[in-house]
Protein backbone atom coordinates (compact mmCIF):
# COMPACT_ATOMS: atom_id res chain seq x y z
CA UNK A 1 0.00 0.00 0.00
CA UNK A 2 1.44 3.58 -1.27
CA UNK A 3 0.92 6.51 -0.59
CA UNK A 4 -2.27 7.88 -2.90
CA UNK A 5 -0.86 9.89 -5.80
CA UNK A 6 -2.54 12.72 -7.69
CA UNK A 7 -1.84 10.54 -11.04
CA UNK A 8 -3.22 7.44 -9.10
CA UNK A 9 -6.41 9.36 -7.43
CA UNK A 10 -7.58 10.67 -11.45
CA UNK A 11 -7.54 6.74 -12.64
CA UNK A 12 -9.45 5.19 -9.69
CA UNK A 13 -12.38 8.65 -10.17
CA UNK A 14 -12.27 7.72 -13.99
CA UNK A 15 -13.48 4.09 -13.12
CA UNK A 16 -16.56 4.79 -11.74
CA UNK A 17 -17.35 8.58 -12.50
CA UNK A 18 -18.33 9.42 -16.20
CA UNK A 19 -20.30 12.71 -15.40
CA UNK A 20 -18.32 16.25 -16.28
CA UNK A 21 -19.42 17.69 -13.53
CA UNK A 22 -18.13 15.56 -10.94
CA UNK A 23 -14.61 15.55 -12.61
CA UNK A 24 -15.13 19.38 -12.38
CA UNK A 25 -16.22 19.51 -8.66
CA UNK A 26 -13.48 17.15 -7.94
CA UNK A 27 -10.54 19.29 -9.74
CA UNK A 28 -12.38 22.12 -7.48
CA UNK A 29 -11.97 20.10 -4.23
CA UNK A 30 -8.29 19.10 -5.33
CA UNK A 31 -7.14 22.61 -6.47
CA UNK A 32 -8.57 24.30 -2.84
CA UNK A 33 -7.14 21.28 -0.78
CA UNK A 34 -3.63 21.92 -2.56
CA UNK A 35 -4.17 25.45 -1.00
CA UNK A 36 -5.09 24.56 2.26
CA UNK A 37 -2.23 21.96 2.56
CA UNK A 38 0.61 24.29 1.70
CA UNK A 39 -0.74 26.82 4.36
CA UNK A 40 -0.66 23.75 6.93
CA UNK A 41 2.84 23.15 5.62
CA UNK A 42 1.38 19.88 4.30
CA UNK A 43 2.45 17.82 1.41
CA UNK A 44 0.69 19.70 -1.63
CA UNK A 45 0.15 16.77 -3.75
CA UNK A 46 -0.85 14.08 -1.46
CA UNK A 47 -4.17 16.91 -0.61
CA UNK A 48 -4.55 17.22 -4.08
CA UNK A 49 -5.12 13.78 -4.51
CA UNK A 50 -7.15 12.97 -1.78
CA UNK A 51 -9.42 16.20 -2.82
CA UNK A 52 -9.30 14.68 -6.34
CA UNK A 53 -10.83 11.43 -5.62
CA UNK A 54 -13.40 11.81 -2.65
CA UNK A 55 -16.45 11.40 -4.26
CA UNK A 56 -15.32 8.45 -5.71
CA UNK A 57 -18.43 6.28 -5.05
CA UNK A 58 -21.00 9.36 -5.40
CA UNK A 59 -21.77 8.82 -9.60
CA UNK A 60 -22.80 5.04 -8.76
CA UNK A 61 -24.11 5.63 -4.98
CA UNK A 62 -25.55 8.89 -4.98
CA UNK A 63 -28.17 7.86 -2.53
CA UNK A 64 -25.57 5.48 -0.51
CA UNK A 65 -23.00 7.75 -0.96
CA UNK A 66 -19.53 6.56 0.61
CA UNK A 67 -21.26 3.48 1.18
CA UNK A 68 -19.25 1.94 -1.46
CA UNK A 69 -15.88 3.57 -0.61
CA UNK A 70 -13.66 2.32 2.15
CA UNK A 71 -13.76 -1.41 1.46
CA UNK A 72 -13.23 -0.79 -2.43
CA UNK A 73 -10.45 1.98 -1.95
CA UNK A 74 -8.00 -0.18 0.84
CA UNK A 75 -8.52 -3.55 -1.75
CA UNK A 76 -7.19 -1.04 -4.66
CA UNK A 77 -3.97 -0.36 -2.27
CA UNK A 78 -5.36 3.51 -1.28
CA UNK A 79 -3.53 4.51 2.16
CA UNK A 80 -5.67 4.39 4.83
CA UNK A 81 -5.01 8.26 5.97
CA UNK A 82 -6.60 8.83 2.08
CA UNK A 83 -9.36 6.73 2.74
CA UNK A 84 -10.24 7.89 6.43
CA UNK A 85 -10.16 11.71 5.04
CA UNK A 86 -12.52 10.49 2.03
CA UNK A 87 -14.85 8.72 4.98
CA UNK A 88 -14.63 11.95 6.84
CA UNK A 89 -15.89 14.38 4.41
CA UNK A 90 -19.58 13.32 4.66
CA UNK A 91 -19.26 13.25 8.50
CA UNK A 92 -22.87 14.16 10.04
CA UNK A 93 -24.59 13.60 6.18
CA UNK A 94 -23.54 9.53 5.32
CA UNK A 95 -20.65 8.93 7.64
CA UNK A 96 -20.06 8.98 11.29
CA UNK A 97 -16.27 9.30 10.54
CA UNK A 98 -15.37 12.33 12.44
CA UNK A 99 -12.75 14.74 11.07
CA UNK A 100 -9.83 14.78 13.38
CA UNK A 101 -6.48 15.68 11.19
CA UNK A 102 -6.18 18.65 9.61
CA UNK A 103 -6.67 16.82 6.08
CA UNK A 104 -9.88 15.54 7.22
CA UNK A 105 -11.21 18.73 8.38
CA UNK A 106 -9.85 20.58 5.32
CA UNK A 107 -11.81 18.11 3.31
CA UNK A 108 -15.01 18.50 5.10
CA UNK A 109 -14.98 21.58 4.90
CA UNK A 110 -13.62 23.15 1.12
CA UNK A 111 -16.02 20.28 -0.44
CA UNK A 112 -19.03 22.04 -0.14
CA UNK A 113 -17.06 25.73 0.23
CA UNK A 114 -15.56 25.08 -3.28
CA UNK A 115 -18.91 25.36 -4.87
CA UNK A 116 -20.06 28.30 -3.34
CA UNK A 117 -16.90 30.01 -4.96
CA UNK A 118 -17.28 28.27 -8.13
CA UNK A 119 -21.11 29.79 -8.39
CA UNK A 120 -19.71 33.26 -7.51
CA UNK A 121 -16.94 33.45 -10.11
CA UNK A 122 -19.46 31.95 -12.73
CA UNK A 123 -21.13 35.27 -12.66
CA UNK A 124 -18.42 37.57 -12.76
CA UNK A 125 -16.84 38.95 -16.18
CA UNK A 126 -13.28 38.24 -15.30
CA UNK A 127 -14.83 34.97 -13.58
CA UNK A 128 -12.49 33.86 -10.84
CA UNK A 129 -9.46 36.13 -11.61
CA UNK A 130 -10.56 39.43 -9.72
CA UNK A 131 -13.01 37.50 -7.40
CA UNK A 132 -12.08 38.62 -3.76
CA UNK A 133 -13.43 37.92 -0.65
CA UNK A 134 -15.56 40.80 -0.03
CA UNK A 135 -17.60 39.75 -2.78
CA UNK A 136 -17.35 36.52 -1.55
CA UNK A 137 -18.64 37.00 1.46
CA UNK A 138 -21.59 38.41 0.12
CA UNK A 139 -22.32 35.86 -1.70
CA UNK A 140 -22.15 33.15 0.93
CA UNK A 141 -24.09 35.54 3.39
CA UNK A 142 -27.10 35.28 0.88
CA UNK A 143 -28.87 31.76 1.66
CA UNK A 144 -30.78 32.11 -1.48
CA UNK A 145 -27.29 32.14 -3.92
CA UNK A 146 -25.92 28.24 -4.06
CA UNK A 147 -28.41 27.52 -2.13
CA UNK A 148 -28.13 23.51 -1.65
CA UNK A 149 -23.99 24.37 -0.23
CA UNK A 150 -24.65 24.19 3.64
CA UNK A 151 -23.24 26.57 5.27
CA UNK A 152 -23.42 25.74 8.41
CA UNK A 153 -21.54 22.54 7.73
CA UNK A 154 -18.71 24.89 5.80
CA UNK A 155 -18.64 27.35 9.10
CA UNK A 156 -18.39 24.20 10.92
CA UNK A 157 -15.56 23.11 9.28
CA UNK A 158 -13.98 26.19 9.53
CA UNK A 159 -14.28 25.99 13.30
CA UNK A 160 -13.08 23.00 13.39
CA UNK A 161 -9.84 24.48 11.75
CA UNK A 162 -9.59 27.18 13.80
CA UNK A 163 -9.98 29.60 10.66
CA UNK A 164 -12.52 32.24 10.29
CA UNK A 165 -14.33 31.40 6.57
CA UNK A 166 -12.48 34.55 5.47
CA UNK A 167 -9.66 32.83 5.56
CA UNK A 168 -10.28 29.58 3.91
CA UNK A 169 -12.06 30.84 1.31
CA UNK A 170 -9.11 33.24 0.14
CA UNK A 171 -7.20 29.77 0.40
CA UNK A 172 -9.56 28.45 -1.74
CA UNK A 173 -9.90 31.01 -4.12
CA UNK A 174 -6.42 31.46 -4.35
CA UNK A 175 -6.05 27.33 -4.73
CA UNK A 176 -8.87 27.24 -7.42
CA UNK A 177 -7.40 30.01 -9.23
CA UNK A 178 -4.35 27.78 -10.24
CA UNK A 179 -7.00 25.69 -12.14
CA UNK A 180 -9.25 28.48 -13.40
CA UNK A 181 -8.77 27.51 -17.18
CA UNK A 182 -9.90 23.94 -16.83
CA UNK A 183 -12.44 24.32 -14.49
CA UNK A 184 -14.43 27.09 -16.39
CA UNK A 185 -13.66 29.75 -14.25
CA UNK A 186 -11.57 32.09 -16.30
CA UNK A 187 -12.16 35.14 -18.07
CA UNK A 188 -15.20 35.00 -20.37
CA UNK A 189 -14.78 35.32 -23.90
CA UNK A 190 -15.92 38.59 -25.74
Amino acid sequence: MSTLTLEHAKQLLSSTTTEPHLFNHALAVSSAMGALAAHFDEDVNYWQAVGFLHDYDYEQYPQAHLQHTEKELLALGVDETAVRAIMAHGYGLCSDVAPITNLEKALYTVDELTGIIGAAARMRPLGITDLEIKSFMKKFKDKKFAAKCDRSLILSGCDMLGMEITEVADLCIAGMKTQMDALGLGPKQA
